[in-house]
């Protein structure tokens, strides 16, 4: 197995997943969750400034544990620009053909589709040009290219030998051309696929589609993967590069907030400046092309935040050196009434435990990079269907009262760092209302409730033995806490309720 890539730079040294409450402690001041809460939400009368009376920022320091825990809140608050917030009742929407031909035409309406099986095969040319390749690291005593590191025993997992081995035997029966098999995006496709040596069995893709589109522009791996069982559907595009310097080097593009925002060690990330010296297209131009795509899948999508990504090749940490290509980021979320449901890192749909039994359903999402050629990446997640609103202009509870949870649930959900750090400061630097999805998994995991919540955001420093890091979270989209603005409970951002 591949090493885990500090090339990322740390996005989980950066990125820390706060543990939600399921059965919040008895010393605390927060409503006990469950389905029952949901039949209470009231309406109200007044606005929502006035319900909630919240500040335009919010201070506060609170050191515990012996200063080995520090909360720094420093944060603007963000309301919503409208008056009333609903609760809206969302389920998911069907995977069917329909949704798979509308994420086609809106991003892939000019291509050629192919069956990805087969059209990947390495030809006898690219054989030989990783054998070359690969005898010229050895030659310059280099048998270790990609970092793969050593088993216990102190045997390389990339032993270089036997792969030049294996790719001259492989180099003798390879095609000296590809067969591409044209297809449409769809579920059931058929393919020939090798269940022991020499001998294939025809096997059917029911919830998946693996193909390659060929555009004017380029060509992109285009995978749809729907889960058998539950509501959760993921389309991926990404651009197939040809300006890697070697195929099997590690490569990916990073987000420009862990590089601005972390501190790791003595690596000091990149400045802004710098980020923008790799970016070959205006953010106007940027902004546009991303726009146009994505409104006309017609799902009330705009874009809630952005952020500038590099495409970086091999195993050392980002740096000039090693970038390939730039571009910009756009984060879309749904839009209720002028207010946007809360963008965070956090994908939903994980399980309480390993033990768990039950089927998750993770959150609608849609990212989107564009680089100067065009786009570069898409991923979209989980479409919801509005389906009525349940409650108008819901009563919410006052500031004042969300930030004594927040401050008490900070406490007790870091209540044993102790036993494992030295010391850890949390930034919180904005604090937003917003819709959350939520729902109850052991009833329905295709449906739920677009609740008003808050999100407070920031980043963390933190010290371990014979380590150190920081993230001051000016960039982040982290939430290190979810507070229903209802009633009070507590959501865990990674469960989803």
């Amino acid at each position: 197995m591949r090493k885990n890539y500090k090339a990322i730079l740390a996005a989980g040294l950066c990125i820390s997943i706060l543990t939600g409450c399921q059965e919040t402690p008895q010393n605390t001041i927060v409503k006990q969750k469950g389905a029952d809460n949901i039949k209470e939400y009231e309406s109200a009368e007044g606005k929502i400034k006035d319900m909630v009376n919240a500040p335009k920022t919010y201070q506060n320091q609170a050191s515990y544990e012996n200063g080995v825990l520090i909360i720094d809140t420093d944060a603007e608050i963000v309301l919503p620009g409208t008056d009333t917030m609903n609760t809206y009742k969302v389920s998911a929407e069907e995977v069917d053909q329909e949704m798979i031909d509308k994420v086609t035409n809106a991003f892939l309406d000019d291509a050629k589709f192919y069956h990805a099986y087969g059209y990947h095969d390495w030809t006898k040319e690219q054989y030989q040009e990783e054998i070359t390749r690969l005898k010229q690291y050895k030659a310059e005593g280099n048998i270790d290219p990609y970092e793969y590191g050593t088993d216990e025993n102190g045997e390389l997992y990339f032993n270089i030998d036997d792969v030049i081995a294996r790719d001259e035997a492989d180099m003798e029966n390879a095609p000296d051309e590809i067969v591409k098999e044209e297809v449409k995006p769809s579920f059931g496709l058929e393919h020939s696929d090798m269940v022991k040596e020499g001998e294939y069995q025809n096997q059917v893709d029911e919830h998946e589609f693996y193909g390659v589109a060929e555009t004017d522009h380029g060509n992109y791996n285009y995978v749809i993967t729907s889960s058998v069982v539950s509501a959760d559907v993921e389309f991926s595009i990404e651009k197939i590069r040809d300006d890697l310097p070697d195929p099997r080097e590690f490569s990916a593009w990073t987000e420009g907030r862990y590089l601005m925002d972390c501190e790791v060690e003595d690596y000091k990330g990149m400045t802004e400046e710098e980020l923008k010296g790799f970016m070959d297209i205006s953010y106007e131009d940027a902004e546009k092309i991303a726009k146009e795509k994505v409104e006309k899948l017609g799902w009330d999508w705009e874009i809630y935040d952005w952020d500038y990504t590099v495409f970086k090749h091999g195993e050392d940490n980002v740096s000039k050196d090693n970038i390939l290509d730039g571009g910009y980021l756009f984060h879309f979320t749904r839009v209720l009434d002028g207010i946007p449901v809360t963008f965070t890192d956090s994908y939903g749909g994980a399980l309480e435990d390993m033990d768990s039994t039950l089927i998750p359903w993770s959150y609608e999402r849609c990212e989107v990079i564009v680089g100067d050629d065009g786009i570069q990446k898409v991923e979209i997640y989980n479409p919801y269907k509005i389906d009525e609103v349940q409650t108008e202009n819901v009563q919410l509870m006052d500031f004042d009262s969300i930030i004594k949870i927040y401050e008490q649930m900070m406490e007790v959900s870091n209540a044993d760092i102790a036993e494992f750090e030295k010391q850890r400061t949390y930034h919180i630097n904005k604090i937003t209302l917003g819709y959350s999805r939520v729902y109850d998994p052991t009833v329905d995991n295709h449906s739920g409730i677009l609740v008003p919540v808050w999100d407070f955001f920031g980043g963390f420093d933190v010290e371990v033995e014979g380590h150190h890091e920081k993230n001051n979270g000016e960039h982040s989209r982290q939430s290190f806490m979810t507070i229903n603005a209802i009633d009070g409970t507590i959501i865990d951002r990674d469960l989803g309720y």
